[in-house]
């Protein structure tokens, strides 16, 4: 602590401990419901109070899933349900509705939830996100439990620490940062997704790669095809390695809540998020994360000298996976170029963008060439059209 008395000033630096709780299973509430019996703790004798929410499109495909969660609870005599299983939108659209927010307060106060209550939330990570926000400002904080039930959730968003909506045509303008209680990824979950959804999930995989590990990267370009084919045994370990190392970024990382000028899990997203609103969120987010991840490499490689071969795999392991990297949003230059700007605000201070020089080698820069940056979006967008090779960047 540091104190100037004839000033008035204290400065006093202090931390604060939280325990980051990631879980693994096969099947969540079948023969791995321990697993999740176990994070959902009781409290000083009382039975640990749960409430449900549920992604619609989870449910849609897993009708019995509301049954499930209900002979979950009766199986386990610490647990006890906190009202009905209550069921959300999903998709980019609950982030959209800020009415969806206010009904979700309405329920938690009408079930008198409190900081020791538990909100299991299942879905996809727009559901996460939203059904997050809430339980962060309820009570200053109710306890979170994630399910998430896309490969894009269980790599990326769901063991990260920020929640949010959007307002104001801005991506998560409105948000907070709040460490879940626990996050569980389980297998199960993944089986009735769409093959675009599988897919999604595997650009953050790929941009957490390029940052922290050249050794998993060439992993992931080699396992790209059967991956994006759905070989769980391939993609799996690919899940957790992604999430292990977001949750090393956070619990390591120095800066869990962003206070710093750089975002290095964002590598490629300033366009992503900018990409995702021109295209009123047809365009998923792992998809957009693909394109800006594309873009941010050939960029670097354009102006950093990161190398033209390895960026030309990075294009080539993305298209491998199953990603087009194209958009008809990707043709408007001067409005794409205006989420540079939302970016730095979103973050603050002056603009910061993470680079690379080589795989594994982030850095930062707090300027864009414009000039490199649209030719690098041109290069994107026209290897983009080709049927399935990439030519190598430069010829």
């Amino acid at each position: 602590m540091q104190s100037n008395r004839h000033r008035g000033a204290i400065d006093a630096s202090f931390s604060v401990p939280f325990v980051h709780r990631l879980r693994f299973t096969d099947d969540v509430f079948g023969a791995d419901q321990q697993v999740l019996a176990n994070v959902l703790e009781p409290s000083e004798g009382r039975p640990a109070r749960v409430q449900f929410w549920v992604d619609q499109h989870v449910l849609d495909a897993q009708p019995n899933l509301r049954e499930r969660l209900g002979q979950f609870v009766n199986a386990h005599e610490h647990l006890q349900r906190a009202g009905n299983v209550q069921i959300v939108p999903g998709g980019e659209d609950i982030k959209n509705d800020i009415h969806i927010l206010e009904r979700m307060l309405k329920v938690f106060n009408a079930a008198n939830l409190d900081r020791r209550s538990y909100v299991v939330v299942i879905g996809g990570g727009a559901v996460l996100d939203t059904v997050g926000f809430a339980t962060a400002i309820a009570h200053r904080g109710l306890r979170l439990v994630r399910l998430p039930t896309t490969t894009l959730g269980q790599a990326d968003s769901g063991v990260g620490v920020k929640n949010g909506v959007n307002l104001f045509h801005k991506k998560n303008w409105l948000g907070a940062f709040a460490t879940p209680w626990a996050v569980v990824n389980d297998a199960q979950l993944l089986t009735t997704l769409s093959d675009r959804d599988w897919v999604c999930g595997f650009s953050e995989a790929v941009k957490v790669a390029l940052l922290k590990d050249p050794v998993w990267f060439d992993r992931l370009c080699h396992d790209a095809r059967p991956i994006g084919q759905r070989d769980v045994t391939v993609a799996l370990p690919a899940i957790r390695t992604s999430a292990q190392w977001h949750l090393r970024h956070i619990t390591e990382g120095g800066d869990p809540f962003e206070m710093l000028e750089a975002r290095p899990l964002d590598y490629g997203h300033w366009s992503a998020h900018k990409l995702e609103a021109m295209s009123e969120f047809s365009l998923r987010h792992g998809e957009a994360v693909a394109i800006g991840v594309a873009i941010d490499t050939v960029y670097s490689s354009l102006k950093f000298g990161f190398p033209r071969r390895d960026a030309t795999r990075v294009l080539r392991c993305l298209r491998d996976l199953g990603f087009s990297l194209s958009c008809p949003e990707l043709r408007d230059i001067t409005t794409l170029f205006a989420g540079l700007e939302e970016f730095r605000q979103h973050l603050g201070g002056r603009l910061t963008l993470t680079m690379l020089r080589a795989v594994g080698q982030p850095f930062e820069v707090h300027e864009v060439d414009r000039g490199a940056m649209c030719s690098a979006m041109e290069y994107v967008a026209r290897e983009a059209q080709l049927p399935h090779a990439v030519a190598p960047l430069g010829h």
